[in-house]
């Protein structure tokens, strides 16, 4: 039988892709609690993702997490934002853009590319339903 047709190894190294993905999206989440144009929710939102189809365990203690659990399961439900997370991220992308404009000396194509980018990240981020308290 071939690796593809056997659906128990196979199944097992997925799970576990994503469940290692789950754990690094952790990773970066908790970086980005501690950095402060790093953003935290995103990646918690990945873990959840990941966790969810790797381990329901891992999965439920981030839902239930008392600072980030009522902000993924918003998210999740949905698709919901908190006024200042939606602030918080167009103000790093606007800040990101700054430090782009500042540091690098890209051709104008680029910086227009980089800017249409940036604005519709914005734009969606800004059209999400505001959670509810």
């Amino acid at each position: 039988m071939t690796a593809l047709h056997d659906g128990g190894r196979v199944s097992r190294a997925i799970r576990f892709g994503w469940l290692a993905l789950g754990v690094f999206c952790v990773g970066l989440g908790i970086v980005g609690a501690l950095l402060p144009l790093m953003p935290t929710t995103i990646f918690l939102i990945l873990a959840a993702g990941c966790f969810a189809r790797s381990s329901p365990r891992l999965e439920a203690w981030l839902l239930d997490h008392p600072r980030f659990g009522p902000t993924l399961r918003a998210w999740r439900r949905d698709g919901a934002m908190s006024r200042r997370a939606k602030a918080m991220a167009v103000g790093g992308m606007v800040t990101g853009y700054a430090i782009f404009l500042a540091v690098a000396d890209p051709p104008v194509s680029v910086l227009c590319v980089v800017a249409l980018i940036m604005s519709g990240c914005a734009a969606y981020i800004c059209t999400r339903p505001a959670m509810s308290s």
